[in-house]
């Protein structure tokens, strides 16, 4: 029975990393470019579109802001594997505040796209015993014995 979940694992490590991996780069590029073209034009430019909800300017202007460095920051972790299991928390989470933010706008299509997204967070999260391949590979973990 072990040498089958053996068999499993390895069959699955290799298309989850690569699932991560493409994961991480789309999230991780998302905001490196808005970061890379500057955060107050970005920041600015959200403003415009929240106009008609109940969100005040200056809290859309704020989460801005941040957005891109969160984007970039949790996209990294998520491409390299590092804290992959806390990264995709943070990622799916990350969704939530997005999703709640376009269904404020009532931008659907958007809505629609950030499911799909949270989606992959989901899958990557539930199969997370398959992650062989990244950072959190070769560094200790306090949860996990050193290898002898």
């Amino acid at each position: 029975m072990t040498e089958e979940m053996d068999l499993l694992s390895r069959s699955f490590a290799l298309p989850y990393a690569l699932l991560r991996i493409a994961l991480g780069l789309n999230i991780c590029m998302h905001g490196i470019v808005r970061w890379a073209t500057g955060l107050r034009s970005f920041a600015e430019s959200l403003v415009p579109m929240f106009q008609k909800t109940p969100m005040p300017p200056w809290s859309v202007y704020s989460f801005g802001y941040l957005l891109p460095i969160v984007e970039a920051t949790v996209g990294a972790c998520i491409l390299f594997g590092f804290q992959t299991r806390h990264a995709l928390i943070s990622g799916a989470v990350l969704m939530l505040v997005l999703s709640f933010g376009s269904t404020l706008r009532q931008d659907w299509p958007t809505v629609g796209i950030q499911l799909t997204y949270s989606v992959v967070y989901s899958l990557l999260l539930a199969g997370i015993r398959f992650n062989s391949y990244g950072v959190d590979r070769i560094l200790p973990h306090k949860s996990r014995p050193d290898p002898q």
